[in-house]
């Protein structure tokens, strides 16, 4: 055993040399204080099991399980290099081509394992490794069940919390889809350098997981293609169903990804030989299958055991003077960068939230933070005032690098917009379409009667949004805001026309446009007969539906006095009754008598009382010889 590599909640992995075979392997002891544990020990047996099962360059290879002193113990494959999380810790975010050859990697190991029908169940930047020359693989199978063991109910919540699929909070099941929420999870992680959920406690996070979306990466980092953008989304939709089936089918929809944005990750080295677990009768644990096997020759192969040893004792000891070099070239740069990230240049600063500011008062604001703010493209708004901030790239919250540049979004306030055609004139559909077109809300119409046809709009007036007196926007070149209100006048056509008309056909056309008779004089009239309308006295103003009206009926002509004329010759009282508009009646034999030979002696009506203009007036005649 060489040196302690990693520590977990299970587990410590050691370095050690494998002496039987003279290779380097990972030695993972199980804690002592859990020896007593049945359940830990079966976990440890799972991961051999489900590892030893899987052939492929992308999984850990497991050559060996056991127990030594009641401590149970794995003897993996050895792969000097980093983990995804210190890769993530080391560049926050990743390079669109570094996430492609990550999660394909990833993704091909775990289509192997869903294959044959295990469930990963702990898929966390933790467990995939990232070896010095270039291989990926995943590992760490610790929680692994077969597929058929992880969709009974009442499992345990296993797995980090951060990477936890909902219906493993919700109903404590997961199968192959669980694997792939938190592989969506991980993808989000390396294209934004954060989690999408976060909370001061597990259950806040789990909450999270179960209830809310997860957000697309582009939100918080513009270069992310739309395409992996939709992948996200879909391996980490909240129902199980709506994702992929496994990683075989997310892998399949990657490599086409892979094709669309020209990407081509590099392939996995695969190792020259295929380590297997054997217990024969011989006493050796652990065999190695030579080259010729897996290519499928039966050439014998050559091994001088003695040079080979010599050769990497002496490349172990070259390497060792190195390996003392870097070591202090690596902490001096884990220093440095623990001062240049930790309180030097190198420490990021969150975007302050200043939107509804002045670009001064933002800028001033900013600074305080050692920001700096520029002034991008300026937007139409209705709800921020024209001069204020509506939005900053990065949003509030964000964390950057010091002195970087935000970008305020100003508002220009509601946009503006010049009417034409005229409004006044315009059927009212068409006026409402030309208002609703610049934005502006229209209230209920008010219709009146007037000499234009039914539904033209007589008028307009505008509400503007900010306040202040209503503007009259009938005529052509009116301008109006995104936003304002406006209230249109429409007619409602003529008032019907019932002079002539009998009173009761009078009000059965008002009552067809909804006016009401609310009062009847009586007028006299030499024109309308009696009994007949002579026309309508209107209220002051606009005259609207279920307005009354008074209705004006004809008495007819108004009577007058009835002439005197008695002891005027016939022909001088025929003309006095004539023009005071009566008809005269007398004897027609008068007529053959001179008019200087006739006097009247008597008139009916007599004279002084009213008559009607056109009424009879019988006068009786005499001679005055």
């Amino acid at each position: 055993m060489r040196a302690r590599i990693a520590r977990g909640g299970m587990a410590t992995v050691y370095v050690a040399t494998d002496l039987r075979l003279e290779r380097r392997v990972a030695l993972k002891v199980m804690h002592g204080h859990l020896t007593d544990d049945a359940v830990f020990q079966s976990r440890f047996i799972q991961e051999a099991r489900a590892a030893a099962r899987l052939a492929d360059p992308n999984v850990v290879n497991v050559f060996d399980q056991g127990q030594d002193a009641g401590i149970a113990y794995l003897v993996m494959e050895y792969l000097p290099g980093i983990t995804l999380r210190e890769l993530m810790r080391e560049q926050r975010r990743l390079t669109v081509p570094q996430t492609i050859a990550i999660m394909d990697a990833a993704l091909s190991g775990l289509a192997a394992a869903h294959r044959a029908g295990i469930v990963h169940r702990d898929v966390k930047p933790e467990n995939i490794l990232l070896a010095e020359d270039g291989r990926i693989k995943i590992g760490d199978f610790g929680l692994a069940r077969a597929t058929t063991a992880n969709t009974a109910t009442g499992q345990m919540l296993l797995g980090t919390i951060a990477y936890l699929a909902p219906e493993l909070v919700t109903r404590g099941t997961a199968d192959a889809r669980s694997d792939i929420y938190a592989l969506g999870i991980l993808l989000y992680e390396m294209l934004v350098g954060d989690q999408p959920y976060k909370g001061e406690q597990p259950m806040a996070i789990a909450y999270q997981h179960a209830n809310d979306t997860v957000p697309r990466p582009s939100v918080r980092n513009p270069q992310v293609p739309e395409q992996l953008d939709e992948l996200v989304l879909w391996a980490t939709e909240r129902n199980p169903d709506d994702r992929p089936d496994d990683a075989q089918q997310m892998l399949e929809r990657l490599r086409e990804i892979e094709r669309e944005l020209g990407v081509t990750p590099l392939p996995t080295q695969a190792t020259s030989a295929i380590p297997t677990v054997e217990h024969g009768g011989s006493g050796e644990l652990t065999k190695v299958l030579p080259a010729a096997a897996v290519t499928g020759s039966t050439a014998p192969v050559a091994v001088d055991n003695a040079a080979r040893l010599r050769r990497r004792g002496a490349r172990r000891r070259a390497r060792g003077a190195w390996i003392a070099v870097l070591v202090v070239l690596l902490a001096a740069l884990a220093g440095g960068g623990g001062w240049w990230f930790g309180s030097g240049p190198g420490s990021l600063v969150s975007v302050p939230d200043v939107r509804g500011l002045t670009l001064a008062d933002a800028s001033a604001q900013l600074a305080e933070d050692t920001l700096t703010v520029l002034e991008g493209e300026g937007e139409w708004s209705t709800e921020v005032a024209a001069g204020l901030i509506i939005s900053t790239d990065p949003p509030p919250g964000t964390r950057v690098d010091r002195n970087s540049p935000v970008t305020a979004v100003l508002s220009l306030g509601p946009r503006p917009t010049t009417l034409d055609p005229a409004l006044a004139g315009l059927d009212e559909s068409a006026a409402r379409a030309v208002l609703e077109a610049a934005g502006v809300s229209l209230d209920e119409s008010i219709r009146w009667f007037s000499d234009q046809p039914v539904g033209i709009v007589l008028s307009a007036a505008l509400h503007p949004a900010g306040g202040g007196d209503d503007v009259d926007i009938s005529a052509v070149g009116a301008v109006v805001h995104d936003g304002d209100a406006a209230t249109l006048t429409v007619s409602l056509g003529p008032i019907p026309g019932v002079a002539g008309m009998t009173e009761e056909d009078a009000v059965n056309a008002l009552a067809a446009v909804e006016l009401n008779v609310g009062e009847r004089v009586e007028e006299y009239s030499d024109d309308v007969r009696r009994g007949e309308v002579i026309g309508l006295h209107l209220p002051d103003g606009h005259l609207t539906a279920g307005d009354s009206v008074t209705l004006v009926v004809s008495k007819g002509p108004k009577p007058v006095p009835v002439p005197d004329v008695v002891g005027m010759t016939r022909d001088e009282a025929k003309r006095t009754l004539a023009n005071a508009g009566f008809r005269v009646v007398y004897n027609t034999l008068w007529d053959v008598v001179l008019d200087a030979a006739t006097e009247v002696e008597a008139q009916d009506p007599v004279a002084g009382r009213e008559a009607v203009p056109g009424s009879e007036v019988s006068l009786r005649i005499t001679g005055s010889f």
